[in-house]
């Protein structure tokens, strides 16, 4: 199977190793420094139960020059998503599929504008990692899990090939006859981690170890559940504490995209978290006090490290 993987950070070159240890044929598509690294020293996966170094890996700033391929994994940050599509407009033929394991719940409406929604299929990603030097890929905890399906629910052999390669190289893979929501239970855990950790500065251990700041994070994934439920998505009322259980069994130390980003003064994806939270409870009719908070409270961060 031919994967180019659009992003090789975190995310991307994390489960793109996963996928070339099982035997895919992966290409990522990277830039600067990292890809420099990759091209001279291979890729590298430390930290975490996951330890794996690809010496010579396939990687371009050009996707022009790695052709059609079976499958395009978009994980760029979510602010590239758009100057993202028409670059990799070349990977993309007539039986190509596209998937996102982006963060946010409105990323596939861009894919389904720009490709057609024959092409996209729907996909969720849980891991806890960050690039911590160019080539190198840092992984913490042992949590990795990719969801993906067709938006119908049908069994497909395009998934199914998927599924495969994601199971020889190892990845917690799972096939989702309700992807939406899925996307949303995903959604629903990020805002909530990414909103404590990042405006507190602490990792999940400390939020979630004080009463007050505990209380917060569960009322902040209460916002996002309510939202999603007034759009039709059936989440369980209690979904909220169910995320609260899951961020029990998170390593202490464990922070999120989102705090990462804060601290390099990195742009933020906050407008499509807690900001994107906001914008949809609006169209439905939703208060969202909380999120709306964080948003504010990060927007002077948001185009990155703002000056003095």
């Amino acid at each position: 199977m031919r994967i180019a993987v659009v992003g090789a950070g975190g995310v991307g070159g994390f489960f793109g190793a996963l996928l070339a240890r099982g035997g895919a044929e992966v290409v990522f598509i990277a830039r600067g420094a990292h890809l420099e690294a990759m091209l001279r020293d291979g890729l590298r996966i430390e930290g975490g139960s996951h330890r794996v170094h690809l010496p010579e890996v396939r990687a371009t700033a050009d996707p022009r020059e790695a052709g059609v391929m079976d499958v395009v994994m978009v994980c760029v940050k979510l602010w590239d998503l758009e100057s993202a599509l028409e670059q990799i407009r070349p990977l993309v033929g007539s039986g190509t599929v596209v998937v996102s394991f982006q963060n946010g719940v409105l990323k596939d409406d861009h894919l389904m504008a720009a490709f057609g929604q024959e092409r996209v299929i729907g996909g969720v990603s849980y891991v806890a990692t960050r690039i911590v030097r160019p080539g190198v890929i840092g992984q913490t905890g042992a949590l990795q899990r990719l969801i993906f399906g067709e938006f119908d629910g049908r069994d497909s052999d395009r998934v199914g090939a998927l599924h495969r390669a994601c199971t020889a190289g190892g990845i917690n893979a799972e096939v989702s006859t309700d992807i939406r929501q899925e996307t949303w239970r995903k959604f629903v855990f990020l805002v909530g981690l990414s909103a404590t950790t990042a405006t507190t500065r602490l990792p999940i251990g400390a939020v979630r170890e004080n009463v007050r700041s505990r209380a917060l994070l569960l009322d902040i994934m209460r916002e996002v559940v309510a939202v999603a439920r007034a759009l039709g998505v059936a989440l369980p009322d209690g979904y909220a504490q169910e995320c609260l259980a899951m961020m029990d069994g998170l390593a202490c130390d464990m922070v999120s995209s989102l705090y990462h980003d804060l601290e390099r003064g990195h742009r933020l994806e906050v407008p499509w978290l807690s900001g994107g939270v906001v914008e949809l409870g609006h169209k439905a009719g939703v208060d969202t006090p909380l999120n709306r908070a964080i948003a504010d409270i990060l927007a002077p961060h948001a185009d990155g490290r703002p000056r003095a």
